[in-house]
């Protein structure tokens, strides 16, 4: 297994510098420091064609036999590849030159990873930042990918969720491993438990926490304590979500939570970037706070400011 993953990283590597001797056609600010050259290879390759609209190469990086994806905060799902190619060989040569798809961060490897990544407002009329769990097979095609954003951020309307939403996500494929589970199985024990104390003690001195949904961002490890004590009662990845499934590596990567059954949202994701000592030095969390009532949400928001 470890000879053919080398050779499947080598195979990429080469790949992708034989293919993108061009400039990129999408904005090169892509953080791939937590990352294995190999996925940042895949990935690379991946937004490229997406944002050059070729969804027969597009179609390439995903397993024949064996994908699901989910958007998880429309519900839509794709869950083969015929229905994938169906849906991008329908719309893509529809969109405009202007429409670009592009990664800001990566945070995994070759088995799986966390990409945030960026669609413009041409692809789909509103722009949308999301953070999308990716699973690889040994042959380095995608298996399950998961996207997860905001809607109240992205200034779409959130209808409630249908009785046709997804119930199945494939949870038990493509988990990772080692590290980074061990990091966020500690984390979300200690998120649904409501131990800000212990979850604290999970981030490096310097950590940023970050809500998307909440446009809030908490510097250092003291601040974050303080803010944890005050808002994982309050929050949908706090007291009484459980952990769903884990990607990445000892790196990074992230994991996605199950919020508990009194909320109107099912789902989120939360990224996670890892230092040496396998402290925390970045969380961000999103989810669809367009479910929530406008007073729950603002109430929320003010759960950022310390007293």
């Amino acid at each position: 297994m470890r000879t053919r993953l080398a050779g499947l990283a080598a195979a990429v590597l080469m790949a992708s510098a034989a293919a993108h001797a061009d400039p990129l056609p999408y904005p090169d600010v892509t953080d791939a420091s937590h990352a294995s050259p190999a996925v940042a290879a895949i990935f690379r390759d991946f937004f490229a064609v997406k944002s050059l609209h070729k969804p027969d190469a597009l179609m390439t990086h995903f397993a024949r036999e064996k994908v699901l994806y989910i958007d998880v905060s429309s519900g839509g799902i794709w869950p083969s590849w015929d229905s994938l190619n169906k849906i991008f060989t329908t719309y893509m040569p529809k969109w405009p030159a202007s429409g670009l798809s592009y990664p800001t961060a990566i945070y995994g490897d070759e088995h799986s990873a966390l990409v945030a990544f960026t669609d413009t407002p041409e692809l789909f009329g509103k722009e949308l930042r999301i953070l999308g769990a990716v699973s690889f097979d040994e042959h380095g095609k995608i298996i399950r990918w998961m996207d997860y954003w905001d809607g109240r951020s992205s200034q779409r309307k959130t209808a409630p969720l249908k009785s046709t939403y997804p119930t199945d996500f494939h949870d038990d494929v493509g988990n990772a491993t080692g590290k980074i589970h061990d990091v966020a199985d500690a984390l979300s024990r200690a998120f649904a438990s409501g131990d800000a104390k212990a979850a604290a003690a999970m981030f490096a001195y310097d950590a940023a926490f970050e809500d998307m949904a909440l446009h809030a961002q908490i510097l250092g490890r003291l601040a974050i304590e303080r803010y944890l004590t005050r808002a994982l009662g309050a929050v949908p990845y706090g007291k009484g979500a459980t952990l769903a499934h884990v990607v990445g590596s000892d790196q990074g990567g992230g994991y996605e939570w199950r919020a508990d059954a009194a909320w109107p949202l099912k789902r989120g994701n939360t990224a996670l970037v890892l230092d040496k000592d396998g402290k925390i030095s970045r969380l961000t969390v999103v989810y669809d706070s367009g479910l929530l009532p406008d007073d729950k949400y603002h109430a929320l928001i003010g759960l950022a400011a310390d007293n």
